[in-house]
């Protein structure tokens, strides 16, 4: 049981990527208060445990159900994603904050970001969906799954306790430094979101390999 605890806490880690996610979701709610942050990660953390969980015990029969493969979940979370990397490359995102601050000063609306795109598809994403659906079917029985669901609990805990340092660090930094590393973050968001395409794309589509 602590072999396969460590197996599930290794795969999942790598592929959840707390330290990754961690300074995008600062990018992404640098104009929010500390309580607004500390909400939306708790809240993101949580959705993204649901979902993993719901797809952990439900998820190969809901897709073989609806006729949906996995790769359509890589396709659609990179198109996505790039999307977001986008707007921070190009600063829209505080474009449009700028706009609402003008309408709405007394009480400026900030974006919540918690369920799209932290919870998915940055922490629920399809790679992390796929693993803990492979791990729980590769290892029958009611307490080797609730070893996997703990791995996975320790993950999630780890990825909240990222989210919850990376406003602090990014502050430290100031404005400047901070829309040099949105638009480098930007980037390689870009890229991880083109990655995912790829991906799918070439699982769809082997003579692409």
């Amino acid at each position: 049981m602590i072999d396969l605890f460590i197996s599930a806490f290794v795969t999942l880690f790598v592929v959840i990527d707390p330290p990754g996610c961690a300074p995008i979701y600062a990018s992404l709610t640098s104009g929010a208060s500390a309580a607004q942050r500390r909400s939306m990660a708790l809240r993101a953390t949580i959705i993204a445990g649901a979902i993993l969980i719901f797809f952990a015990m439900f998820g190969e029969a809901l897709l073989a159900f609806l006729h949906i493969d996995l790769d359509s979940f890589r396709i659609a979370g990179g198109i996505m994603l790039f999307v977001i990397a986008l707007e921070m490359v190009f600063e829209k995102r505080t474009e449009r904050r700028e706009q609402r601050a003008e309408k709405v000063i007394a009480t400026p609306e900030i974006e919540d970001v918690s369920v799209f795109p932290m919870a998915m598809p940055m922490l629920a994403g399809p790679g992390s969906i796929a693993s803990v659906m492979l791990l729980v079917a590769q290892n029958n029985g009611f307490d080797r799954a609730l070893v996997i669901f703990g791995a996975l609990l320790l993950v999630l805990l780890i990825s909240l306790g990222a989210l919850l340092a990376a406003g602090p660090l990014m502050r430290l930094i100031g404005g400047k430094g901070e829309a040099i590393i949105t638009r480098l973050l930007g980037v390689l968001l870009a890229a991880l979101a083109a990655q995912f395409v790829i991906d799918g794309l070439k699982a769809s589509f082997p003579s692409l390999g």
